[in-house]
């Protein structure tokens, strides 16, 4: 007879009978990703995948499985492939091609803020924000239209953008309330943010309630990233895991626009202009009439606000006409030798190459379609050198980026709109106590422009500090350029700094 079985036996008979769940992959990811990678030289990737955790061989087999391969690997080419080719001589733009202040009448400037309120309450302006950059460089790691250069209301970039257009809104319903009653009018606002930038910026509207927008009315969107890659075309690992990505620049837009449908949104809205601009201009007028009254008129398929260069080698870029007869495009001052810079025109005594681009531009939707194509299409970015994070520590590697101005050269007619920058650009691109571009130079100059609208309208103004290091803000909500001023401030004596509101 048969010995009883101990309860130790008993336990072991179970556990060996017991079927257990197959454990983690740990074998190489699929061969078929790598047999992909190997199409396109980049099975460097992998190089590490022995020292992997199972959850670390996980998130970048996850990483590279929602790369678009075919499209990366022709960006790369199609950009190393354009760097050193000829570029067209450069010309300057016709004189044909600008607005002029000087040259702008009264009644052409009546004319097209009309047009403009007009096609704003007929719901066919969209306005296009490029928010994608923090505040890095301000010292503050919060999206950049989050920050508060110091005004004496403490708002945001974003609140005064949104207030902005509540103004713009409210003046095109007015407009047309002569012609009798009118509807609430809601200017759609697409927001591009960045994966550093796009949830900070969703939650920053919604702790502040859209600052008086409708919720519906406001989108937010992604640009893109591009993995970094080094000069010879290959993938940085930042670690063993994941690979170094950038944002792909702010011509991303594009691109941005079409594969998130928002293009078709804008259709589908009857929306046929698209105002778009950068988050860094504290005097943007955004949405403009007058600007999109004139592009109206110029029947163009892209405009652009510019201001005159203050002197002949000052780093900005300016808009040139590519080869005889060719484009309109926007070159960097490194492609301007110090004799073209300093040219003047003999007839206007301006600078031959005076207009600089301000990141202040107007679009046809169907410009806007055709550019996204394009871009895509030619698929040439711009190679930019730069120390990219890797394993290996802080490398020289290769950053791909398109920018706004790339769409120009892809323009049957483009119309160049002249702006004082003392009226509408003050750039917030450096820290308080750099040269140039701080929070403290674009405050200052929106105190002076408004105070200069509430002395034109009447106002005073008392003051302990000199004029020229203060002055008033006027809010958005109650004047957009100066109109409309003078039933607030006429008699009246404003002690600033302050803001004047409703």
């Amino acid at each position: 007879m048969e010995e009883p079985t101990t309860e130790t036996e008993i336990k072991t008979a179970d556990v060996t009978t017991t079927t257990l769940p197959p454990p983690p992959r740990t074998v190489s990811p699929h061969q078929e990703l790598v047999e992909r990678l190997k199409d396109y030289g980049q099975e460097d990737v992998f190089a590490l995948w022995e020292e992997l955790s199972p959850e670390e061989r996980h998130l970048l087999v996850t990483e590279i499985e929602n790369l678009d391969l075919p499209r990366i690997d022709r960006i790369i080419r199609c950009s190393f492939n354009s760097q050193g080719l000829p570029a067209a001589a450069i010309e300057a733009p016709p004189e044909s091609c600008v607005s002029t202040v000087e040259e702008r009448r009264k009644e052409e400037k009546e004319k097209w803020w009309k047009m403009g309120l007009k096609a704003i309450y007929e719901g066919k302006l969209g306005v296009v924000l490029l928010s994608g950059g923090q505040g890095t460089r301000l010292g503050s790691s919060d999206p950049k239209g989050c920050y508060n250069i110091g005004l004496p209301s403490g708002k945001s970039l974003f609140q005064i953008q949104a207030e902005r257009i509540l103004c713009v809104q409210r003046l095109a319903a007015q407009a047309m309330s002569e012609a009798g009653p009118t509807r609430p009018v809601a200017i759609q606002w697409y927001i591009m943010t960045s994966p550093f930038t796009h949830e900070p910026t969703q939650k920053f509207f919604e702790t502040h309630k859209y600052f008086g927008l409708e919720p519906d009315q406001v989108t937010f969107f992604q640009q893109g990233t591009l993995p970094c890659i080094t000069k010879d075309g290959k993938f940085i690992m930042e670690t063993p895991f994941s690979l170094a990505k950038a944002p792909d620049g702010n011509g991303g837009v594009y691109a941005a626009l079409k594969y998130s449908g928002l293009l078709e949104d804008m259709a589908s809205r009857g929306i046929k202009y698209v105002d778009c601009y950068g988050v860094d201009n504290v005097l943007v007028r955004v949405a403009d009439p007058t600007f999109l009254g004139y592009f109206i008129d110029k029947g163009a398929a892209s405009a652009a606000k510019v201001v005159r260069k203050a002197y002949p080698q000052e780093k900005v870029g300016v808009f040139v006409r590519r080869g005889k007869g060719g484009p309109l495009t926007v070159v960097e001052y490194t492609e301007l030798d110090e004799s073209m810079a300093s040219e003047t025109n003999q007839q206007t005594g301006r600078l031959k190459f005076c207009w600089s681009n301000v990141c202040l531009h107007m679009f046809t939707l169907d410009f806007l379609n055709q550019v996204a194509n394009g871009l895509e299409k030619d698929s040439i970015y711009h190679v930019a050198e730069k120390k990219i994070p890797s394993i290996n520590g802080s490398i020289e590697g290769v950053k791909l980026e398109q920018f706004i101005f790339d769409c120009f050269p892809y323009a049957p007619s483009t119309a160049l709109f002249e702006v004082l920058r003392e009226e509408e650009f003050a750039p917030v691109k450096n820290a308080n106590g750099s040269s140039f571009d701080t929070p403290e130079s674009a405050k200052l100059l929106v105190l002076r422009l408004h105070t200069r609208w509430v002395i034109a309208a009447g106002g005073f103004l008392t003051h302990s500090v000199p004029l020229y290091a203060t002055g008033v803000e006027v809010s958005p909500l109650c004047s957009y350029a100066g109109e409309n001023l003078e039933a607030i401030c006429r008699g009246r004596t404003f002690h600033a700094p302050c803001e004047i509101s409703l």
